[in-house]
């Protein structure tokens, strides 16, 4: 599945986008975790205390952010989406 990443994570994979093996008929929670698996350096931007995406961070499945989809982070996902993860972002 192709996952484009954005700002920051761009270095950390090595471009903008990159191919990650996820199980057939993953959910968006799942991707992330194959993600982190693939890059444990990411951990700290992708991953909360409590496991999941933390708030700032932005996951797009089709141009929607995962939280507003019909199943949230447990939508399922197949290769034809268009996966855009983008870190989360401060300033003023």
């Amino acid at each position: 599945m192709k996952v484009h990443f954005y700002a920051t994570l761009r270095p950390i994979v090595g471009g903008k986008t990159v191919d990650i093996d996820a199980p057939v008929d993953a959910s968006v929670q799942a991707l992330v975790d194959a993600v982190v698996e693939r890059y444990p350096d990411l951990a700290p931007m992708l991953r909360g205390d409590d496991g999941r995406v933390p708030r700032g961070v932005h996951v797009f499945v089709n141009g929607r952010g995962a939280g507003y989809l019909a199943d949230g982070w447990a939508t399922r996902i197949s290769a034809a989406d268009r996966i855009d993860v983008f870190p989360a972002v401060a300033g003023g």
